[in-house]
């Protein structure tokens, strides 16, 4: 009985020894794929980064960023507090919001609609963040540089654009923790604001080379007014398909009960008075909200876009104070 057991004993373990000399062969083999991964993603340098349905490949260590044309990406930026090393000039320098703060040792790297590619190589990005309004063959030029991000100038993807900066620079938990805080931030406006949503005609314009212009009702701070805050949009925004000019003599058939104003000099520049002008036209004197002191100029910087995280912040301080019953 003893020498049976002890031969089993030996069995048992041998059968065991081989199963761990099996296991440590299959654990040195994964571990050399592993490693052969790693040396594969470490010596071309690059991952992939998914963004609005597409894949880029990037460097793993994103650190010298340029900003080719996207305002969006330069609002995503003061989010995230993201140091571009370029970015583009509105009339020949950079918008005083960003001049002082993310863009203070940034180099120009040419005008929003016409992007100096010299400027831009000299620079040696590591990524460039590109927005999407730019012509097929100007985007082409900008790639044989270094790897292009297409940043959409579209409200409905301002989330993607904010994230995918966030994976680029290891801020995803500040993009997240921003997010949230808007969040938060939105359902306190609504709160304040109770019933004036049910029964306020709230209108966005803007203003550029002295005409009125509206937008769809996902776009500029129309976003922000009609999707978050829930106010109705004129059938005039439900309408436009893109910027559309409004005749000021359409703009008094809307007559809103409040009224939103973004004027930009850089947008003027052939018409610096055309606001002033406006103000002084009958027409615009008979407006509901001009007879009532609803008629709120710039209440956010004239550069920002709207649909971007920090638009959408701004914006809500300002209709909160303004808006409220």
């Amino acid at each position: 009985m003893k020498r049976y057991t002890i031969a089993t004993l030996a069995i048992i373990f041998l059968v065991i020894l081989a199963a761990c000399g099996a296991g440590e062969k299959g654990s040195t083999k994964n571990e050399k794929e592993e490693n052969q991964q790693k040396t594969s993603v470490s010596s071309d340098g690059e991952r992939v980064i998914k963004h609005l349905g597409k894949e880029y490949k990037v460097p793993q260590n994103v650190n010298r960023i340029v900003i080719v044309g996207a305002i969006e990406a330069m609002e995503d930026s003061m989010v995230l507090d993201v140091k571009p090393v370029g970015a583009s000039t509105t009339g020949g320098e950079f918008p005083k919001l960003f001049a002082s703060t993310i863009l203070s040792d940034a180099k120009p790297i040419g005008e929003k609609t016409e992007p100096n590619l010299e400027a831009i190589l000299q620079l040696k990005p590591d990524v460039i963040l590109m927005s999407t309004k730019f012509p097929e063959e100007t985007t082409e030029k900008v790639e044989k540089l270094a790897p292009v991000i297409p940043i959409s100038h579209i409200s409905d993807d301002w989330k993607d654009n904010l994230n995918v900066l966030a994976e680029l620079t290891g801020k995803e938990d500040v993009a997240k923790k921003a997010l949230q805080s808007y969040e938060k931030q939105l359902e306190d406006t609504k709160e304040k604001l109770g019933s004036s949503v049910k029964d306020k005609n709230v209108l966005s314009i803007r203003i550029r080379n002295g005409d009125i212009f509206i937008y769809p009702e996902n776009v500029f701070l129309n976003a922000s007014l009609y999707e978050d805050l829930g106010y109705q949009a004129p059938d005039e925004v439900k309408a436009a398909k893109a910027q559309e000019m409004l005749p000021l003599e359409k703009l008094s058939e809307i007559d809103p009960d409040y009224m939103f104003v973004q004027f930009e000099a850089s947008s003027n520049a052939d018409d610096k008075n055309a606001l002033k002008d406006l103000e002084k036209n009958p027409i615009w004197q008979s407006l509901k909200a001009v007879q009532h002191d609803k008629v709120f100029v710039n209440t956010i910087d004239p550069i920002l876009e709207g649909g971007p995280l920090y638009s959408r912040t701004e914006f809500l301080k300002a209709v909160s104070d303004k808006l409220a019953d």
